[in-house]
């Protein structure tokens, strides 16, 4: 798939930090990443116990309704706000962890061999401002399958080449697998879930990497199963292909 070529202001800033050398940066970035995930744990905290005072208060109502001697009227505004409280913690958190995962602009010489790479790959889509080569998982894995189709197995492959060039040598890989909302029908002795769908299919890609040299330790794979839409499924857990995707993030050395 074809991307918007590499912005001026994106080349200008990129070769900023070139000279002026990314060590200071990359610390910045491992600070950064400390200090989202301690705030991120104590958010995951408050959210849980929100979630218990909604079952408190779920739990009051229904005892209200029997009794109809007790404010429902109140109970009902406390459950609204508590639940809108609980979803603006969730985004939020979803908000945290899309930055721990990506969120870094690489240098402009690897970015501009990644945009090159996606152009001309059909199965693969580049994000310069995230770092994030993205493949559709509908050109990589037959359904159901987490067995990475011969034809991708090339394309997986010559991102290797240019993840152990000089400049990509200097960052890790996140593989983060994703489906729709489609429940699995004929692989469940393998995948019970869309989560083991999506991580298996993470370690799929992660083994292929490490076949082509991609050193383990720069390696990580994880799952999200149908909890990561970028677009909304169809109804009736018809699913949606944009939703079927791995998303490989490459991010500072040890972040």
């Amino acid at each position: 798939m074809r991307i918007v070529k590499l912005s001026v202001v994106f080349l200008v800033c990129a070769c900023v930090v070139l000279i002026n050398g990314c060590g200071p940066e990359l610390q910045d970035l491992r600070i950064q990443n400390a200090a989202l995930n301690k705030n991120k744990a104590k958010l995951e905290s408050a959210l849980q116990a929100a979630k218990l005072k909604l079952g408190q208060l779920e739990g009051q109502l229904a005892y209200a309704k029997e009794r109809a001697g007790i404010d429902e009227g109140a109970l009902k505004q406390q459950i609204a706000a508590l639940r809108e409280d609980i979803g603006k913690k969730k985004e939020l958190i979803a908000s945290m962890q899309q930055r721990l995962l990506g969120g870094v602009m690489l240098p402009v010489e690897l970015s501009i061999m990644l945009e090159d790479f996606a152009e001309r790959e059909e199965m693969v889509t580049y994000d310069p401002n995230r770092g994030i080569v993205k493949f559709e998982s509908d050109l990589l894995f037959k359904s159901g399958s987490d067995e990475v189709l011969p034809a991708a197995v090339g394309a997986v492959k010559s991102l290797c080449k240019i993840l152990n060039t000089e400049e990509g040598k200097k960052f890790d890989i996140i593989i983060a697998g994703h489906t729709d909302d489609q429940p699995i029908r004929y692989s469940r002795a393998k995948h019970p879930t869309n989560w083991h769908l999506s991580a298996h299919r993470a370690i799929s890609v992660l083994n292929v990497m490490a076949k082509n040299n991609i050193a383990s330790k720069r390696l990580s794979a994880r799952g999200f199963g149908e909890f990561r839409p970028i677009v909304p499924n169809e109804p009736g857990n018809k699913g949606n292909q944009q939703n079927r995707r791995v998303e490989i993030y490459i991010v500072p050395e040890g972040m």
